[in-house]
C-alpha cells in the first residue's frame, strides 16, 4: 500500500513525513528502508502480532506495512507544468491514495504561503490542480471514443460516463464525489484519474488544541468539507508527532499518557489509511515467524495463500483457520487446546478470509 502525502508549503507536510521515517526506523520487526529519498516504510500497528509473538517467541516478527511518499512540487499551475508540476502529477498517479495535510493552527512565526490560514482554500488549491489534470485526460479520451463510435456503437457508454465526469470536474468537483456502478468504475479505471483516488485529510493543530481538536473552527470546516466526499479527517499535532517518533516504546507510552491520548496521531493515520483502501490482515504464526499479510477485504483463501507464495495458491488444498480471538480467549493461546475444542476449522477454495484469521495453508505442487 502506497500513500502520497501532499500539502502546500509550511502546513506541516515535511515534518509529518520526517516523523513517519523516524517511526519506521524504530520498527525492529520491519527495518525502515529508504527506497528513494522521499519514500518511507512503516509498520501497521497491530496488537495481535505482539500477542502472538509472546505466545510463539518466534525468530522473526513482521507487521503489515504502509509506504509513504513525500510528494513535493505542488504550486498553483502544477497541472500546466509549473514548479515541479509534471513530476508532482506523476508521483500522485503512482500512489494508491492521497493524504492531504492542511494547517489548522495560527502561528505568527510560521508564515503561510498565501498570507493567512485557510485550510479549505489550501485543499481547493491542491484539488483544482488535480481537476485540471483530469480534465485534460478526460478530453483526450472523449476525442478518442467519439472517433471510435463511428465504427462501433459500444463506445457510446464510455462517452456517457466520461461526459458525466467532465461536467463534475468543470464544476470544481473531484471525480470521487460521484456515484458509479461497477461497469462505470471499470471504464474509469483505464483513465487513472487523480481525483478518483481515495483521500484522507490530516488537520494539523497546535499542541494546546490537541486535547479537543474538533473544537477548532478550522478543523470543523475541514470535517464538513470532507463529508461531501465521504473522506475521513485525522486531527493531529505534527510537532508532537515528531517528538513521539524519536522516543522508545515505554517513553512514548508515558508521553501519550501525559497528553491524555490512547495512541499517536501517526498510528491513527496508518490504521485509517489501511481501512481507506479496504484492506485487512490475516496472520501466520509459528516459531520461525509471526507475520501479518495484507489482503483486500473479500479475498478468498487461495488468493490469500498466493500472497505468501504463488506455489501455495496453485497447489491449494485447504486452509486450517482459527480466529485470533478464539485462540487467545478460548484456547489460552494454545493451538493444541484449540484443536481439542474444535476451534480450528478446515476451509476450502470458496472461503472468504476474515480480518485476524490465523491460517495454515495445506498445498501440493
Amino acid at each position: 500500500m502506497k500513500l502520497g502525502i501532499v500539502g502546500l508549503p509550511n502546513v506541516g507536510k515535511s515534518t509529518l513525513f520526517n516523523s513517519i521515517t523516524k517511526a519506521g526506523a524504530e520498527c525492529a520487526n520491519y527495518p525502515f528502508c529508504t527506497i528513494e529519498p522521499n519514500v518511507g516504510v512503516v509498520a501497521v500497528p497491530d496488537e495481535r502480532i505482539e500477542k502472538l509473538a509472546e505466545i510463539y517467541n518466534p525468530q522473526k516478527v513482521t507487521n503489515a506495512v504502509v509506504e509513504f511518499v513525500d510528494i513535493a512540487g505542488l504550486v498553483k499551475g502544477a497541472s500546466r507544468g509549473e514548479g515541479l508540476g509534471n513530476k508532482f502529477l506523476s508521483h500522485i498517479r503512482e500512489v494508491d491514495s492521497v493524504v492531504q495535510v492542511v494547517r489548522c493552527f495560527e502561528n505568527s512565526n510560521i508564515v503561510h504561503v498565501d498570507g493567512n490560514v485557510d485550510p479549505i482554500r489550501d485543499i481547493e488549491t491542491i484539488n483544482l490542480e488535480l481537476i485540471f489534470a483530469d480534465l485534460e485526460t478526460i478530453e483526450k479520451r472523449l476525442d478518442r471514443a467519439k472517433k471510435l463510435l463511428k465504427a462501433d456503437k459500444k463506445y457510446q457508454f464510455e462517452i456517457d460516463i466520461l461526459e458525466k465526469v467532465k461536467i463534475a470536474l468543470e464544476e470544481g468537483k473531484c471525480a470521487r464525489t460521484l456515484e458509479y456502478n461497477d461497469e462505470e468504475k471499470d471504464v474509469l479505471k483505464e483513465s487513472f484519474l487523480l481525483t478518483m483516488k481515495p483521500t484522507l485529510y490530516v488537520a494539523n493543530v497546535s499542541e494546546e488544541e490537541l486535547e479537543n481538536p474538533y473544537e477548532n473552527d478550522n478543523v470543523k470546516r475541514v470535517v464538513e468539507y470532507a463529508k461531501q466526499e465521504g473522506a475521513d479527517v485525522i486531527p493531529l499535532c505534527v510537532k508532537i508527532e515528531e517528538e513521539l517518533s524519536t522516543l522508545e516504546k515505554n517513553d512514548k507510552a508515558e508521553m501519550l499518557d501525559a497528553l491524555g491520548l490512547e495512541e499517536s496521531g501517526l498510528d491513527k493515520l496508518i490504521k485509517a489509511s489501511y481501512n481507506l483502501l479496504g484492506l485487512m490482515s490475516f496472520l501466520t504464526a509459528g516459531e520461525p515467524e509471526v507475520r501479518a499479510w495484507t489482503i483486500k477485504i473479500g479475498t478468498k483463501a487461495p488468493q490469500a495463500a498466493g500472497k505468501i507464495h504463488s506455489d501455495i495458491e496453485r497447489g491449494f488444498i485447504k486452509a486450517e483457520v482459527i480466529s485470533f480471538e478464539d485462540l487467545v480467549n478460548k484456547a489460552n493461546g494454545s493451538m493444541v487446546q484449540a484443536k481439542e475444542k474444535g476451534l480450528v476449522r478446515s476451509e476450502g477454495k470458496e472461503y472468504i478470509m476474515q480480518d485476524g484469521d490465523i491460517v495454515l495453508f495445506r498445498f501440493n505442487v
